[in-house]
């Protein structure tokens, strides 16, 4: 062999060999490290963690181990990886405030909410809880497939039998290659409750089973405050998010003082980074409602918000600092997950509860069998015993004279190889006729429970029976008590609160000025001579916009994203200002189409070179990250050509065609976000402009010297969509 191969070389493209070598890697990140197991909600390095201390007898009731003898044998034996990253793992699962339901008790110091670290494994024990008792209940009766171990040593689950919904109800979270997951912590008592509505009625749909498990619920408290539409479609297709804000309370004090008390965090939330995330905004006078931030917090949270004065209403006080800080966050769904077939998807909650309910299916047929198996066994041996003991004297004989005693014995009694080994296995002292009576009282009670299981292997409605019992039964185990009440509230999604007035921030007239080359300031007053504006060498006026320092400006660029900057927070003086890139992610290749204060008009009509088009609400311009927000989709080479405020009742579209069209405004839908609609039809070309306006006042077109009344507008009058006509030359006068 090795002369065969000696000195060959075999020429491959590096590209080739490059995506084969990194598709193995890929694949082998997914599957064997970041994606967890539909049926038991396990990544391989807990799976490996739990069954090694199952193998140590870890159980709830026995002794703690050292952890760096779980961890040995984890790395020795299973998981050929660091140390240290295994005992991550271990210590993860035993933290009250990182999953839902522990599968590891610790004992010493597994680290705190305030994101301390644990102790190093020596120092630390632990053992099984009776949860993770409930994921390996089974194990040993043929309920799951082995396979070897990476050294071939020994041998370990693919999967675990998983009684308890894992996948559900502590979460996960992991990064692959191409592909990420992020699944919330649920109720195990309602998941369950939802699991057995499915049993019941195998096609219910994704509302009916929200009504039994509202939502996530975190082992840290909190309020969940987003729409119950959002949640629904959440769930519908594996992707969403939820909202999340601290739980607090007004605390009275003397002489009417009063402070707020934050009683529980978002989950995942580091407390002591919040305190200092709180503490440096209020030091860049970024929260000038509040006064001081001090933690009081013992085995249970408690965070103290001081106002600055007692006028400051706490309402305003809070959603200030749900908007600035980390006490409200969002925590992302995305259920992708590895399916039985071992191949990672998207499901939605009804898929996850059907996967996770059809394993427990298959896992109760294979202890069916493997019990009925042992049963049989049993009962051909206790058959053995019986048929010889009326002759027992003829036994006896036959094992003391015969050569061959078990033949002996197979031929004078019809017995099996099986029995006649079992009754030369025998002790004297099972000769008493005591025994007998006990070998047929427990014939007979395993004959009862071959039937029974025979029954059991026979009948699919009897099986699921069998198993809406073991999910009941599992919902009240540890969907009761300290440990499975919920924590976290599903609140109604709060009111928006204009915050404007009340950041204490002076409302002034100013005037935003931005260049052509998109340097933005503010001026201070109205009116201001625009000519006298002074801008950098090759650069000029674009707009001047007069707002007030309490306004929230909207830039909207053509990449269909709304951005929003506070005027308050615009450079002033007599200066340049600042490039306007430097305050959004606005990428070099988009520009700005439009500039306005939020606030003034209701709705807005955005529209895409393609032309299509919507009516936006105000409000849902509004953007609270450098991200911005996006409004317009666009395809390809598509970008945003029209943002204007929708005034009047009519819509009048120009195309590049030079052809002209005008519809009703109500042929137009108000949406949040999408691709919109087709405003006019094009052979070829695309939208170059297009305005609302009212027919009782009549259209002032770009460009026009005067407005056209409705009775000279009404040769173009259409529907949505139509091609339009030839354009009057008033209407092309503007480029």
């Amino acid at each position: 062999m090795s002369d065969t191969f000696e000195g060959h070389i075999e020429d491959t493209k590096l590209a080739d060999a490059l995506s084969e070598r990194y598709l193995a890697y890929a694949m082998s990140t997914i599957m064997s490290r970041s994606l967890p197991d539909v049926r038991d909600g396990l990544k391989p390095v807990h799976r490996r963690l739990v069954y090694a201390m199952h193998q140590l007898r870890l159980d709830p009731t026995s002794g703690f181990k050292k952890c760096a003898r779980v961890v040995g044998d984890v790395i020795g034996k299973y998981h050929p990886h660091g140390d240290a990253s295994v005992y991550e793992a271990l210590v993860r699962l035993a933290q009250d405030f990182a999953v839902r339901f522990p599968l590891v008790e610790g004992q010493g110091n597994f680290g705190s909410v305030d994101g301390d670290n644990a102790a190093a494994m020596r120092y630390t024990e632990a053992r099984l809880t009776k949860v993770a008792q409930a994921l390996l209940e089974g194990i040993a009766d043929d309920a799951v497939d082995f396979r070897p171990t990476y050294d071939g040593e020994e041998s370990e689950p693919v999967v675990l039998p998983a009684a308890f919904p894992n996948l559900l109800a502590n979460g996960a979270a992991g990064i692959a290659v191409g592909m990420a997951t992020s699944i919330p912590p649920h109720n195990a008592g309602e998941i369950c409750a939802a699991a057995a509505l499915l049993i019941r009625k195998p096609d219910a749909t994704t509302a009916e089973l929200l009504q039994h498990m509202p939502g996530p619920d975190f082992p840290t408290g909190g309020l969940i405050v987003e729409e119950p539409a959002a949640i629904l479609q959440a769930y519908e297709t594996g992707r969403g998010g939820f909202r999340i804000r601290a739980r607090w309370a007004v605390e009275q004090g003397r002489f009417g003082t009063w402070q707020i008390v934050v009683t529980e965090i978002p989950y995942q939330v580091q407390k002591s980074r919040l305190i200092e995330q709180i503490a440096d905004l209020i030091e860049q006078k970024k929260l000038p409602l509040l006064g001081d931030v001090r933690d009081e917090s013992a085995e249970d949270i408690r965070l103290i918000l001081e106002p600055k004065t007692r006028a400051v209403d706490a309402e305003v006080l809070m959603e200030t600092m749900f908007r600035a800080t980390a006490l409200e966050s969002r925590f992302p769904l995305n259920m992708n997950v590895l399916g039985p077939d071992r191949a990672p998807g998207v499901l939605g909650l009804r898929q996850v509860l059907r996967a996770w309910l059809d394993h427990r299916h298959e896992v109760l047929e294979r202890r069916s069998r493997h019990r009925l198996a042992a049963v049989e066994r049993r009962i051909e041996i206790l058959e053995g015993f019986l048929a010889v003991y009326a002759n027992l004297d003829e036994v006896i004989r036959i094992i003391r004279e015969e050569d061959d005693a078990r033949a002996g014995l197979m031929a004078a009694f019809s017995l099996t190889e099986v029995q006649a080994e079992a009754i030369l296995n025998m002790r004297l002292r099972s000769l008493r006729k005591l025994e007998e009576i006990e070998i047929r009282k427990e014939h007979g009670s395993l004959s009862a429970e071959r039937d029974s299981l025979k029954a059991l292997l026979g009948d699919v409605t009897l099986r699921w029976a069998n198993i809406a019992n073991e999910v009941k039964a599992i919902g009240k185990a540890f969907g009761s008590g300290a440990l499975g009440a919920r924590r976290s509230t599903l609140a109604a999604a709060p009111e928006k609160i204009d915050i404007s007035a009340a950041t204490m921030i002076e409302r002034e007239p100013l005037t935003l000025i931005l260049s052509e080359k998109g340097w933005v300031r503010a001026v201070k007053g109205h009116g201001i001579d625009a000519a006298a504006q002074k801008f950098k060498e090759g650069d000029s006026l674009r707009l001047a916009l007069p707002c007030q320092s309490t306004d929230r400006i909207c830039f909207f660029a053509t990449d269909g994203r709304a951005y929003t900057v506070n005027a308050a927070d615009l450079p002033r003086g007599r200066g340049d200002g600042q490039p306007v890139r430097l305050m959004m992610d606005l990428s070099n290749d988009e520009d700005i189409l439009a500039v306005f204060p939020l606030g003034v008009h209701e709705k807005w009509l955005v529209a895409s070179s393609a032309g299509r088009g919507m009516l936006v609400a105000d409000a849902d311009l509004a953007a609270e990250k450098r991200s911005g927000r996006q409004v317009l989709n666009l395809k390809g080479d598509e970008s945003a050509a029209v943002c204007s405020a929708v005034e009047g009742d009519h819509v009048a579209v120009l195309g590049t065609n030079r052809r002209f069209l005008i519809f009703p405004l109500d042929q137009m839908p108000v949406m949040a976000r999408g691709l919109g609609v087709a405003l006019q039809k094009y052979a070829d070309g695309g939208l170059k402009q297009a305005a609302t306006f009212s027919a009782e006042t009549g259209l002032l077109w770009a460009g026009a010297a005067r407005p056209r009344g409705f009775e000279d507008l009404k040769q173009w009058l259409g529907k949505r969509g139509a091609p339009g006509k030839p354009a009057a030359p008033w209407a092309l006068r503007k480029g």
